[in-house]
Formats: structure tokens, C-alpha cells, sequence
């Protein structure tokens, strides 16, 4: 009868205590997050953090309770449970660490995590949980769609807005005291760069992240990264598919487009499959690299050697190209460590790839298909960016091997420069490393890291560029021309005109888009020499981050140049790629045909 009555009970004051619950837990977790970033952001004050830190710890209390109700007012409890496994777990670990510091004056996450000596482990803990509500409120909120009726957002104008907030969002942060080892913090143009360079993954930097940022700064660099090459795949699109008010036909085009989904509808279940590939590659990759340190690489304890292993994998993976270390890869201790670069290298190779790429290749899927049928080939995709992939790395690796054998490379052996010519090869793609003095490099080899920088990386993935996909349509494009054919083949499939129209429209719009502002930096800083401003103006816009030594040195006019040229070759040619999958109107009449004379 008690039970009978619970249930009733329960049933009749669901709708009012869910409603109570998400505006409870809504507003308990921007206050958290508001304390967290007040607390490692300005206050200095020992026994101020203390307060804060309880104020904290007391709203993770709250969670727990409120996750507790959300299990009581389910009434298929089982299946809450699994579908909640994630928050289940976390909550779980809340409630233990509350019970035995608070009760048995044993911070359990303290001792373990200082007992192996990776220190601010507590603050990780709260910043994630943290983080974890803040984002799971968000989407819900957003499901919900009680806010957003009358928001029509069109899905390139929210890629563009969402970078946006997400650079605004690292500036403020890396403006505030604590973030910063500058006795006067970070003026704003620096914080805009940097924040810009990081969301867009580009690398490019006007301060030494690994001595200017206190660990603080550096964790949020790394999450901006983090973001940033994901950003377009599931920050963006995910956004933009929830305030359209659920994944509508629109967005599947889209990501169809982008992604060369195996249908089009097999869109939806993708986003998480991305963010699991990435999380497992990245960890595997800081495994690796944790165990790559050569003995000259010196840390001040575990900890430290395992947040720059994490940092150097998320970094390389999202074709980043920022490092901990003064001089990049090209830093005394890591210089001669080559295994190190050849790690590095794989994960920016893998990053580059492309995730449709990545899941055709390694999916276990695909392998078990591939297995059992042996003589099916790849989709043409993957085979297109593969093979291109596999020729620009040969040209770029003879050709640094060859133009910088007599110079940058003179003091090595032939295999450390033949290491050394391949990891440049790699990283001029789209990622930014350097295991060589750029600003030392001939004249010819920068010219040749401009062609390399401009085509980047592949479609879907986390690097810039007019992308290997651009690129080989073109070329074949232009030996359809040459050889007078009508139609375009690749791997005898015909590639339809629609295809090439748009290769070149995005090629067209970055060469133009490139010209101009090289020609504005030529007046904004002239100063500097025209190759090493067209350099740069290219690496900000293929987000490579490869430079000469002149960012530091730029104008703060300069430096805008560069934050606009970022953010438009991280999302310039992808909108204007979507507007062209997305709009496409049926025109359903033909003028008379004319001839002009081209060449």
C-alpha cells in the first residue's frame, strides 16, 4: 500500500519537480562554473579559495541529490540507468569523494591522484563535472525548444556564430589575472589572437604558451583546441542541427556533403561515433607520447609529464600545432627526439585524414566487410584523399630533403634527415610543428611549404587548406580539358560537372582571399618581406602555424589581419561549401549557347 501510494505520489508531482529540478540544477551550474573560473581565474586569497571551493563542492552535493530524484521519478528505472551510464558514473564518484571528505576527513581524489604526484587533481575533478552539467543542460535545454521557437538560425550562419563565441568566450578567459604569468595580464588583440589561433586550430602565436600561460591558461588552450577541431564536425553542426529544432533534411545534406556519409540519414548516429574516435586516438597517441620522452626531456613530476603528453597528442591530432616548449618540437631537449616526431607525425597524418576517411580505413565495421569480402575497394573518397595524401607527403619529403639537404639538414645523418624531411613533409599539411629552424629555410623550400600549406588537409577532418579532395579535382579537371574529353573520370567513375564548379570556386575564393589581405599586411607591415608576410598570411589561412618569427612582431592592425584570415580559412570554404550543398535551386530552362575565347 506504502509503495502504491509512492507511486501515485511520485506520478502526480513529476511534472512540477522535473520543472523545479532543471531550473534548480540550470542555475547551480552556472553559478558553479561562475566560481570555478572566478576562483582559477582572479581571487589569490588562500582562504577566499577555501570558501569557494566549499560553495563548489556543496553544488556537486546538489547534483547528486537531483540525479538521485531523476532516478526515483523514472519509472523504468533500468532503463534510465543505461541510458544515464556516463552521469551515473561521475555522480557516483561526487558522492564518494563528499562522503569521504566531509564525513571521514579522507579527500579520497586528493590522496590518490597528489599520491602519484599529478597535482590540482581536485580542481580537474570539479571543472569536469562541471562542464559535464553545463553541457547536459545545454542540450537539453535545447531539445526542450522552450526558448528557441522563434530562433531560425540557417546552418552556415551558425558555424560562423559559433566560432565566434567560442574565441570570445577563450579571449575573456585568457584576459582574466590568473591566467597569465604578465604582471599586467593579457592585452585584448594578444587574447583574441591566441584565443583565435587555438578555436581555429591553427597554431600561430604572438607568446610562448609554455611560459606566459600559468596552468590555468594552458588547460584552457587546450580546450579550446580541443573544441576547435571538433568544432566543425559536432560543436557546429550539432548546435545548429538542435536550434533548427531537430536534425531536419537540411542538416543531413549537409553532413552527407561533408562527411560522405554511407546515407543519408546515417548522419544522425555520427557525431558520437566522431567524438569516441577522437577520444581513443588522442589517448592512444598521449600513451605513446608518454613514453617517447627521451631522457633530456626533464618534468618536475608525473603529473606534468602526463598533461604535456595529453597536450601534445590533442594538439597534433587536431592539426594544432602548439607546443609547451619555447622553440616548438625544434626546443633543445626534444630536438633529437625522433620517435617522438615520427608519433606525432602519425597522429597529425590521422587528424588530416578525415574522419569519413578514418572510419572507411579503421572502422571495425568496415574491417569486418573488408574481411570477408576482400576484393571490395574503398570508397572513392577515401581512395582519392589516401592516394593524394601519400603523393603531396612524397613530394614534400623529397623536396625538403633535397632544397634543405646543404642547410637546415647539414649537421644530420641520412636517416634523421630523411626523419626530419618527412615530419616537415607532414606537418606543412595543416599542423604547425617544427623540428627545424623555418626561419633558416631557402627561399625555394617556403615557396614550396606555401603550395603544401594552401592545399592542407581532407575534407572532414580537423586541418585547413582548400582540402586533397579541391585539389585533385581540379587536376583532373584540367587534363579532362587538356585531353579534350567530355566528362571527368576518376576510377572510372564519372565525376559530375557540379563537382568541378564548386572545386573551383573554393580554390578561386581562397587564392583571391589570400592576395588581398597579403596585399594588406604589405602596408599594415611593411617591414617585413613580402615572402615571409605571404607565408604567414597562408599559414593563419590554411590553419598551419608554421611562421618565420615574425607573428610576435606583426601590428596589432597586422595581428587583425591574421585573427580575420583564421577564423575565415577555418570556416570561409566549408560555409561557402555548404551554401552551395544546401541552396542549390532546380533552374529549369537553358539560354542559347555562346562561345568566348579563353587562353
Amino acid at each position: 500500500m506504502n509503495t502504491e501510494s509512492l507511486n501515485r505520489f511520485l506520478y502526480d508531482s513529476k511534472l512540477s519537480a522535473y520543472t523545479i529540478m532543471r531550473r534548480t540544477a540550470y542555475l547551480l551550474t552556472i553559478l558553479a562554473v561562475g566560481l570555478l573560473v572566478y576562483a582559477h581565474g582572479v581571487v589569490e586569497n588562500p582562504a577566499t579559495l577555501r570558501m569557494l571551493f566549499y560553495a563548489i563542492d556543496g553544488i556537486l552535493a546538489v547534483f547528486v541529490i537531483i540525479y538521485f530524484l531523476r532516478i526515483l521519478y523514472s519509472f523504468e528505472r533500468r532503463k534510465f540507468l543505461k541510458r544515464t551510464w556516463f552521469e551515473a558514473i561521475l555522480m557516483t564518484i561526487v558522492f564518494i569523494n563528499q562522503v569521504c571528505t566531509y564525513l571521514f576527513g579522507f579527500p579520497i581524489i586528493y590522496n590518490v591522484f597528489e599520491g602519484v604526484g599529478i597535482p590540482l587533481s581536485v580542481e580537474f575533478y570539479r571543472v569536469m563535472i562541471s562542464l559535464y552539467m553545463l553541457v547536459f543542460l545545454i542540450v537539453e535545454l535545447l531539445e526542450t525548444r522552450i526558448h528557441l521557437r522563434t530562433i531560425q538560425l540557417k546552418p552556415s550562419l551558425t558555424f560562423l556564430l559559433s566560432f565566434i563565441f567560442l574565441i570570445l568566450l577563450g579571449t575573456g578567459l585568457f584576459m582574466l589575472p590568473k591566467m597569465t604569468n604578465a604582471p599586467d595580464g593579457m592585452r585584448f588583440i594578444d587574447a583574441l589572437f591566441m584565443s583565435a589561433s587555438a578555436s581555429c586550430v591553427t597554431g600561430l602565436a604572438v607568446v610562448d604558451p609554455g611560459t606566459y600561460f600559468t596552468f590555468s591558461g594552458q588547460v584552457v588552450l587546450l580546450l579550446l583546441i580541443q573544441m576547435g577541431g571538433l568544432g566543425i564536425l559536432t560543436f557546429a553542426t550539432f548546435f545548429a542541427s538542435l536550434m533548427k529544432q531537430g536534425i531536419g533534411i537540411k542538416q543531413h545534406v549537409a553532413m552527407y556533403e561533408l562527411l560522405e556519409s554511407e546515407s543519408l540519414f546515417s548522419t544522425k548516429g555520427l557525431l558520437r561515433k566522431l567524438i569516441f574516435l577522437t577520444l581513443v586516438i588522442e589517448g592512444i597517441g598521449a600513451v605513446a607520447i608518454f613514453f617517447m620522452w627521451g631522457p633530456e626531456a626533464q618534468f618536475t613530476n608525473l603529473g606534468s609529464k602526463i598533461f604535456f603528453s595529453v597536450f601534445h597528442a590533442v594538439s597534433a591530432f587536431c592539426n594544432g600545432g602548439f607546443s609547451l616548449y619555447p622553440e616548438g618540437l625544434y626546443t633543445q631537449p626534444i630536438r633529437f627526439s625522433y620517435l617522438l616526431h615520427l608519433v606525432i607525425a602519425m597522429l597529425i597524418i590521422l587528424g588530416g585524414l578525415g574522419f569519413p576517411t578514418i572510419l572507411d580505413l579503421f572502422s571495425p565495421t568496415a574491417m569486418r566487410n573488408r574481411m570477408a569480402k576482400p576484393w571490395r575497394n574503398w570508397k572513392m573518397m577515401t581512395r582519392v584523399v589516401v592516394y593524394t595524401t601519400a603523393i603531396l607527403l612524397t613530394i614534400g619529403t623529397v623536396g625538403f630533403f633535397l632544397l634543405e639537404y646543404f642547410n637546415t639538414l647539414s649537421d644530420m645523418n641520412f636517416a634523421e634527415a630523411l626523419i626530419t624531411a618527412f615530419f616537415q613533409s607532414v606537418t606543412t599539411r595543416t599542423a604547425g610543428f617544427n623540428t627545424v629552424d623555418i626561419s633558416a629555410l631557402t627561399v625555394p623550400t617556403l615557396l614550396m611549404f606555401i603550395v603544401l600549406m594552401f592545399i592542407g588537409a581532407s575534407p572532414g577532418s580537423t586541418g585547413g587548406g582548400i582540402k586533397t579532395t579541391t585539389f585533385s579535382v581540379i587536376l583532373f579537371a584540367v587534363l579532362t580539358t587538356i585531353r579534350n574529353k567530355r566528362n571527368m573520370e576518376i576510377g572510372h567513375r564519372t565525376i559530375p560537372h557540379s563537382v568541378a564548379y564548386k572545386a573551383f570556386t573554393v580554390f578561386a575564393f581562397a587564392v583571391g582571399f589570400n592576395m588581398l589581405f597579403v596585399f594588406i599586411l604589405a602596408i599594415t607591415d611593411a617591414q617585413f618581406d613580402i615572402l615571409k608576410l605571404a607565408f604567414e598570411q597562408v599559414s593563419a589561412f590554411a590553419t598551419v602555424g608554421l611562421s618565420t618569427g615574425i607573428t610576435a612582431g606583426l601590428s596589432d592592425a597586422g595581428k587583425s589581419v591574421i585573427i580575420l584570415s583564421m577564423y575565415m580559412g577555418r570556416v570561409g570554404t566549408l560555409t561557402l561549401a555548404l551554401a552551395l550543398s544546401t541552396r542549390a535551386s532546380s533552374i529549369a530552362y537553358k539560354y542559347p549557347a555562346t562561345h568566348l575565347a579563353v587562353g
